[in-house]
């Protein structure tokens, strides 16, 4: 039913406006009737995470991980929650699974888990990976002009 998604609608504009207390109070309700809303428990985070509440956030976050455990935004949430949180280890664990998480959304098999070698092809993958490859010999080094072998030193 609709009536869901309008007050969804209207916890976001809250939300966007910067009035969280108010976003936090509609998600609230609709997550009282449907506890698995996830787009809801999400945004319920993200408010208190803007009201600088990062223990709920973290907590909401987590509930939210529970409804979609492979959901990229879940794991990129968490891992600024616990950052802000000063919670570096954890922040690092789910900024990771967030990178896991965009690898298997743009595998070709669903559900296929990448071999160690595809891994590393998706490292190399990444932009500007080759655009280092440097000369073996630089023909003309200005910069090295003024440092005659033993030069003076003063």
């Amino acid at each position: 039913m609709s009536s869901h998604q309008d007050q969804f609608d209207d916890a976001m504009f809250d939300y966007s406006t910067g009035e969280y207390a108010a976003a936090i109070s509609k998600l609230q309700a609709i997550l009282a009737e449907d506890p698995d809303h996830f787009d809801a428990r999400l945004g319920l985070a993200m408010s208190h995470y803007r009201l600088g509440d990062y223990p709920t956030a973290i907590a909401e976050g987590h509930r939210a991980e529970k409804l979609k455990p492979n959901e990229q935004l879940v794991h990129t949430n968490l891992s600024l929650f616990y950052m802000k949180s000063g919670d570096k280890q954890t922040a690092e664990k789910h900024g990771l699974q967030a990178r896991i998480a965009s690898w298997k959304g743009n595998m070709a098999a669903p559900g296929t888990e990448p071999a160690p070698e595809e891994d590393a092809d998706l490292r190399m993958a990444q932009p500007k990976a080759q655009a280092f490859k440097l000369p073996e010999k630089f023909p003309d080094m200005p910069w090295k002009k003024n440092t005659r072998p033993g030069g003076d030193q003063h």
